[in-house]
């Protein structure tokens, strides 16, 4: 769909100046899509990785906890898990890719072990603090990865639209903008030239 612009040379050199700055940033944009789903494409091989390892992890800390619960009873176990002593704390920072805030979470257990008198306590116990230690820092960075899931996905999204409107819209109407008024430049110039030459004509019959 051509835009309705007079035919008039400036407004050929604008609107050949706008098509070429609408490719330029549809070529911005469409390397910035492709950057993106990379990076996209990355994360999710990263989450699925960690995924799974968190599954299995819990399972066996799981399995560990059944363990001691087994040799010391539910009751001892469960009180003893009140006495452990360990802290954690969470700090989050940001990167950016390609103008997206990429989180970076980091946890930071404190503890002293052993937790327990060796006295009456099952190494199963000190085993399973020992596991869902691990357990809490896959379950940092499964969140780190899955915001980022999110965010990227988001501008993903957003880029696509912006490619889509700028290869299927903006820049048709441009170039059909542009050759409708090269058209009629060409066919103004062409009958100028026919006037010329009949005024010409004229003026000559009437001098002879």
């Amino acid at each position: 769909m051509k835009l309705n612009i007079a035919a008039t040379k400036t407004n050929l050199l604008n609107v050949k100046k706008s098509l070429a700055l609408t490719k330029e940033g549809y070529e911005l944009l469409d390397e910035k899509r492709k950057i993106l789903i990379n990076e996209l494409n990355a994360v999710i091989d990263i989450a699925e990785k960690l995924e799974s390892d968190l599954n299995k992890m819990l399972k066996d800390a799981y399995a560990t906890v059944d363990r001691a619960v087994v040799v010391m009873g539910r009751s001892r176990a469960e009180s003893l898990s009140f006495a452990g002593g360990i802290t954690s704390e969470i700090s989050i920072s940001n990167r950016r890719v390609m103008g997206v805030d990429i989180p970076m979470i980091k946890l930071k257990v404190t503890d002293n072990p052993p937790h327990h008198s060796p006295y009456g306590v099952s190494f199963y116990l000190e085993e399973a603090i020992v596991k869902f230690k691990e357990v809490l820092k896959l379950i940092a960075q499964l969140a780190e990865k899955k915001i980022a899931l999110l965010r990227i996905a988001e501008e993903v999204f957003k880029t696509i639209r912006k490619v889509n409107a700028l290869e299927k819209i903006y820049i048709p109407n441009y170039e059909d903008t542009f050759k409708n008024i090269s058209e009629r430049l060409d066919e103004e110039g062409r009958e100028s030239f026919c006037m010329l030459k009949m005024i010409k004509a004229r003026l000559k019959d009437r001098r002879a």
